[in-house]
């Protein structure tokens, strides 16, 4: 996949440096937020940077492994969910609407047909992916298609304004998904990545470890990104991994949420690790293998609420500091604009 991200201006950094330290606060004293300022500024290669039109993106689709029992939860889930999003009764609808983000839903590959339906958009790719216990989630074709209709997708959005994307994710059994991506593409064993997902008992966990190594006995360990896609992947982590190429590519500010959309993001950053710097790393999952992730990518969250939903929930939930930044560096008085004396 040929994606084009532009590399950030470090040059610049020390300009924006400058604008933060002039405002009306001892230097530093905003903490993370002055990070994440400088982080907006740099993404969008301006002094006044602005987080018009943010939406979030919640990727849907189902996974053939999930009839293995990987999940504590039917297959069925996956439709039944996308209805509450669309009817506005998930816990990522009540979050959204508390902090003014837009929300759809993309019908990447499940199970179910939905017709038309406002808020939703239709990029099935197929009804869910096929059994990587037998054979190969997807074929090249499928991966490739997924991939393409992400990254047009945040193209669009991008076209309609929106300057910062939250991603989102829904699809049973993609967490055990994301697990074997992790372990492929990064140098981490594979049974700390493997968690309780939806809420596994002792005996469930145990019967998913011993299926996700008879994965791993089938198909491999294959640390290229698109590979290891095509083997264990599902349509909604491609999706969102070439959403986020796409949306990078428009110099967007990218919310990621827990585990499963950190998953995309490591196949999209081996694909182009230029993505790192328009990340905002939202929070650290309750899922193990999420601290495992970022430790891995070498970045911190801005919030550690012991959240394990999915949803983009982490995400949108941390979307106000990214507000709160954008806001202190365009509208907080400089101490010459204020008349206050700067330090000696």
């Amino acid at each position: 996949m040929q994606v084009s991200i532009d590399a950030l201006d470090g040059a610049f950094a020390a300009v924006v440096k400058q604008k933060i330290n002039q405002k009306t606060k001892p230097p530093g004293s905003l903490g993370r937020l002055e990070s994440l300022a400088l982080q907006a500024a740099l993404v969008q290669n301006t002094l006044s940077p602005s987080i018009d039109n943010p939406q979030v993106v919640v990727f849907a689709g189902d996974h053939g492994a999930a009839v293995a029992g990987v999940s504590a939860y039917p297959q069925d889930v996956t439709w039944q969910m996308v209805m509450n999003f669309l009817t506005g009764g998930a816990a990522i609808n009540v979050f959204a609407r508390q902090s003014g983000l837009g929300l759809s839903v993309v019908d990447a590959g499940v199970a179910h047909e939905f017709g038309a339906a406002p808020g939703l958009i239709g990029a099935k790719v197929a009804h869910g992916t096929r059994n990587y216990l037998e054979a190969p989630a997807m074929s090249a074709c499928e991966r490739d298609t997924a991939l393409a209709r992400g990254r047009s997708l945040a193209h669009g959005l991008a076209g309609d304004g929106c300057r910062a994307l939250v991603f989102g994710e829904m699809g049973i059994g993609n967490t055990a998904s994301a697990s074997l991506l992790t372990h492929c593409l990064t140098d981490l064993p594979l049974d700390p990545l493997i968690g309780r997902g939806t809420g596994l008992d002792d005996a469930g966990l145990a019967r998913k470890r011993a299926l996700l190594g008879q994965a791993l006995a089938r198909g491999g360990r294959p640390s290229d990104p698109l590979d290891a896609l095509a083997q264990y992947g599902g349509f909604e982590i491609a999706m969102m991994a070439g959403a986020m190429l796409g949306a990078a590519e428009r110099r967007m500010l990218l919310l990621i949420d827990g585990f499963i959309v950190t998953a995309a993001l490591l196949v999209a950053h081996a694909i182009d690790p230029r993505i790192l710097p328009y990340c905002v790393f939202s929070h650290c999952s309750a899922e193990g293998g999420h601290c495992l992730q970022l430790a891995q990518l070498g970045v911190e969250p801005l919030l550690h609420l012991d959240l394990r939903l999915g949803e983009g929930t982490g995400a949108a939930l941390a979307f106000p500091l990214l507000r709160a930044a954008v806001g202190f560096l365009n509208d907080m008085a400089s101490f010459a604009s204020a008349g206050v004396s700067d330090k000696g």
